[in-house]
């Protein structure tokens, strides 16, 4: 995918439904419920218009009500939601649980949260939730390029893949399969949860650009193409991943980047499913 060297704050990338979706949102794993709400808000404030939640995160409740007191119209907000991984025998019950908890009018994105089991039949209902314009576009989550290709005969191809994508678990032949396929990459864990921040070679670029290593990390991140949900609950984190629009990694940058892949999994249930 050919990434713009001018993306900004407001950069979005075209689903191949034409819906589009912000480069850059916040993630709201593991938020306490009673946080929530005061760090969406603050997020809205700074200029985020992408919020990433879950049905296994427990907090969509709270990610709707500071949505809804923000003011800000709700066409200019981008909410992602997923289908809890207990109910596949119930997504369409699922899907509606969500949709009453967030109670926004209607769901931007929703994705299957993970490649478990009824796989297919998952799939299936989510297209028919789209078909009926309930929600604007469907998608998978953590879904290697097998369990993409084992939904090729149902119709529909997703249209976001969401998954762990870092330079140390760069998944280039699951990028390169999504780009081909219209499916737009979105990462997850893109700060590896804090546990590779240090590293010397991150550290090193950072200081060429006058960055911080989280901003290297984001950055690389988008100009691999893909949307990039860091998160965090404090207003100067939130403020320093969204400062990486006035700088451009080169193609060193970028290669030097690339080879520090060594398939490391910072988030636990990543290591379930594997590339």
């Amino acid at each position: 995918m050919s990434v713009p060297q001018n993306l900004t704050f407001s950069s979005r990338i075209s689903l191949k439904n034409g819906i589009t979706i912000p480069v850059l949102g916040l993630g709201v794993y593991k938020i306490p419920k009673e946080d929530t709400e005061r760090v969406v808000r603050t997020a809205l404030d700074i200029g985020y218009r992408h919020i990433d939640t879950a049905a296994y995160y427990g907090n969509e409740r709270e990610v709707g009500k500071a949505i809804r007191a923000s003011g800000i119209p709700r066409e200019e907000i981008f909410v992602t939601t997923k289908l809890l991984p207990t109910r596949l025998f119930g997504v369409q019950a699922a899907f509606q649980e969500s949709s009453r908890n967030l109670n926004l009018g209607y769901i931007d994105l929703y994705l299957i949260h993970w490649p478990f089991f009824r796989k297919r039949h998952a799939w299936k209902i989510l297209q028919k939730i789209y078909a009926d314009g309930s929600v604007k576009a469907i998608g998978v989550s953590n879904y290697r390029i097998a369990d993409l290709e084992d939904l090729n005969s149902t119709g529909l191809a997703p249209m976001v893949n969401q998954v762990e994508f870092h330079p140390f678990l760069f998944r280039k032949r699951l990028l390169e399969y999504c780009d081909s396929r219209g499916i737009v990459v979105e990462a997850h864990s893109p700060l590896t949860h804090g546990k590779r921040m240090n590293d010397a070679r991150i550290s090193a670029i950072a200081e060429k650009h006058g960055k911080t290593p989280a901003q290297i990390l984001i950055r690389w991140a988008l100009q691999h193409g893909t949307a990039v949900i860091p998160k965090s609950t404090r207003e100067g984190r939130m403020r320093e991943n969204a400062d990486v629009f006035d700088f451009y990694l080169s193609e060193d940058d970028m290669k030097k980047l690339d080879a520090l892949n060594e398939n490391y999994y910072a988030a636990g249930l990543s290591r379930l499913v594997g590339e």
